[in-house]
């Protein structure tokens, strides 16, 4: 779930872009939320399985199959040893989950097993998985799912499309920006840039106009923070951002919504809307109440 607690000495926080696959992953296979789990970027990865096991793959559409049939997704599936687990394609959304029972078992770093492709630590030598490594997991009975498959209920299971509608708590420098220039924001659709990756999301639209320009004093970024540097196109951050940034924030996006935005990829449309910090609470009140009937709720 992330390097929490080192942006202080420039470590990006890392950790899945989307925590609510995430943790929909390793509720399905029966691990603690937190248990690291794999994410996949559109497609191409292609994994045989070593051991019998069983496995939850949640998030975008990336085409999941197993030895070439379709496979279940926002479910556990039981998987053999010598099956062929491959993402195809992107279908919808951008990022998929794979979660394992028992959990990937790499060494933590600095009190995580994420990977940070930039500062190169974490995962498997701090570098994206390439052919011939072999992810080891910790092994674990698979009693409890013999002749029982765990499934999602629907309403839990969330839909992409090429638009997205991300709600925004306004600030912390929205004084920096005419009034016009929140008006346009909040009543435009901008589109993602070819520029999107774990670090931020590029997005190019109507122009947000500074009242007396975009620097300020570089402080900390956080995730969803919706920066506006001096071209007017807003970049919103991700959870492999830098640590600080020296550019005026018209706004957040709310956590509940944070998914939403790891599921964008280059060409997808964004809209905007402003809501309280009071709703955006009683948003993630209700999310956790649903994570936590999940967790003790045994479905098949």
């Amino acid at each position: 779930m992330g390097r929490v607690g080192y942006q202080k000495y420039g470590l990006a926080v890392s950790g899945s872009a989307d925590h609510y696959s995430h943790r929909m992953a390793n509720i399905l296979v029966g691990n603690p939320e937190s248990s690291a789990v794999l994410e996949v970027t559109l497609m191409g990865l292609k994994m045989k399985t070593l051991k019998q096991t069983v496995i939850a793959v949640t998030g975008g559409d990336l085409t999941f199959t197993v030895n070439g049939v379709p496979g279940p997704m926002w479910s556990s599936v039981k998987v053999n040893e010598g099956d062929v687990i491959h993402f195809a394609g992107c279908r919808s959304g951008c990022r998929a989950y794979i979660g394992v029972i028992g959990g990937i078992s790499v060494p933590k770093i600095l009190g995580s097993r994420s990977t940070d492709t930039v500062g190169k630590i974490g995962g498997i030598k701090g570098r994206a998985l390439k052919k011939g490594d072999v992810i080891p997991f910790k092994e674990q009975s698979l009693l409890r799912f013999q002749g029982v498959r765990r499934r999602l209920p629907e309403n839990l299971i969330p839909t992409y499309t090429n638009t997205f509608h991300l709600r925004v708590i306004l600030g912390p420098q929205e004084e920096a920006f005419k009034e016009k220039a929140i008006h346009t924001f909040f009543s435009s659709t901008y589109k993602a840039t070819k520029d999107v990756n774990r670090m931020g999301c590029r997005l190019e639209g109507p122009i947000i106009e500074h009242t007396a320009g975009a620097d300020i004093t570089s402080e900390g970024i956080f995730f969803g923070a919706i920066q506006v540097p001096k071209n007017g196109q807003p970049i919103v951050f991700l959870v492999g951002r830098q640590s600080i940034g020296g550019y005026t924030k018209i706004g957040g996006v709310i956590t509940v919504d944070l998914p939403k935005l790891a599921q964008v990829k280059p060409g997808d449309s964004i809209t905007f809307e402003r809501i309280t910090v009071e709703e955006a609470h009683a948003l993630l009140k209700e999310k956790e109440h649903d994570f936590s009937i999940l967790k003790s709720y045994s479905y098949s």
